[in-house]
């Protein structure tokens, strides 16, 4: 999504991106309650809503939609957000972002199924009425098909497909407070959230180190160099490298709180 893209009719190239300093500057005048500043935070933060759409970029539904959820969850951040606690706002906003759109997408999702194969299913179903209602039993697949004369895998893809889909946003538990969903009783060690919001937090802390800090952590932890490498490619010192480094990571942990 980088370039000059347009969502509901906002130009992403244009978006402000502040600094962490200045978000907090900025986010003391919505709580003061200054006119304009919470206009102006959400503007300034809408970047946050586009890195979290990354995450449904494949999804079908329409992406203009997704964003003005994804804005909603922003805005209730943004209200409900408490300085004192001393949370980045990017890291207590992301997961209301995500849980806004994730609500969204729960009460819209739905399969279509083709008028064709209800209509096979149609079929299926009476046919296989009508055969156990000759033998008193229940009839096998195989003679539906056969008394049909379609493929076998036609009658199991026909039932299946008007058969009741169990979403994973379909609420397994509620006790009296926010609803247990099937997705969140399944795991997935390769892809969650929590993982995935760390990865959004440490991108917005490597956009707030300077380009020599930034180069050095590459060189450090990416390409596995020790410090005195690093300072003969710079040149620098391997004691300011050192001191560098511990400051560029004692900026970064700020964001993981």
């Amino acid at each position: 999504m980088a370039g000059k893209v347009s969502i509901c009719g906002v130009n992403t190239s244009t978006l402000p991106k502040l600094k962490s300093f200045e978000q907090e500057a900025l986010m003391k005048k919505v709580k003061d309650g200054v006119d304009g500043a919470r206009e102006e935070f959400v503007i300034a933060n809408m970047r946050l809503v586009l890195s979290v759409l990354q995450k449904y970029y494949n999804n079908k539904g329409n992406f203009d939609d997704l964003f003005q959820i994804g804005c909603v969850g922003l805005i209730k951040a943004i209200d409900n957000f408490n300085i004192s606690v001393g949370v980045k706002f990017s890291t207590y906003a992301v997961p209301m972002i995500m849980g806004e759109i994730r609500r969204y997408l729960r009460d819209t999702n739905s399969l279509r199924v083709s008028r064709s194969i209800r209509d096979t299913a149609y079929q299926v179903l009476k046919a296989r009425e009508e055969l156990e209602a000759q033998v008193d039993n229940e009839v096998s697949l195989e003679a539906v098909a056969e008394k049909l004369k379609i493929p076998l895998k036609e009658v199991v893809c026909a039932l299946d497909a008007v058969s009741s889909s169990v979403s994973l946003y379909e609420p397994v538990y509620n006790n009296g407070g926010d609803a247990i969903l099937l997705m969140d009783q399944i795991s997935d060690d390769r892809n969650n959230d929590e993982k995935w919001t760390d990865n959004v937090a440490l991108e917005n802390a490597i956009e707030e180190l300077n380009e020599r800090e930034r180069k050095i952590l590459y060189l450090r932890y990416y390409e596995g160099k020790t410090q005195v490498e690093i300072s003969q490619g710079v040149g620098i010192s391997q004691a300011q490298v050192s001191r560098l480094e511990k400051n560029a990571l004692s900026q970064m942990k700020k964001y993981f709180v």
